[in-house]
């Protein structure tokens, strides 16, 4: 599963690299989109796919009981989450800004600073 699992890392990757690299801002934002959610696929994988239970004590025990998922790469999946989705909306607002005030979304003919 693993390899399967870094096969789609690394499609998402080259994936999110060319549409930076594409003279569209839209197809920029795309791009951002696509490096954050193979960069949240990453951090689930270098924890290990595996299947368990919540990591909780029973009363009376000294350690839970076995298989257990590790909560931290999920914690810090959700976070990305958030901070990735509050970025993208922010540079989607800027992006509108851009487009009204330049009246393109060609990077190239945004040449000017005076409009």
């Amino acid at each position: 599963m693993e390899a399967v699992m870094a096969v789609v890392i690394g499609g998402l990757y080259a994936a999110g690299l060319y549409l930076l690299l594409r003279r569209s801002i839209v197809k920029l934002l795309i791009g951002l989109a696509l490096l954050g959610n193979a960069a949240n696929l990453l951090i689930f994988t270098a924890a290990g796919l595996r299947r368990g239970d919540a990591p909780l004590v029973a009363a009376g025990a000294l350690a839970p009981s076995q298989p257990v998922s590790d909560p931290l790469p999920q914690a810090l999946v959700l976070t990305a989450i958030v901070i990735g989705f509050a970025v993208l909306a922010f540079a989607l607002v800027l992006v509108r800004g851009v487009y009204r005030s330049v009246g393109t979304d060609d990077l190239d003919a945004m040449t000017s600073t005076e409009r």
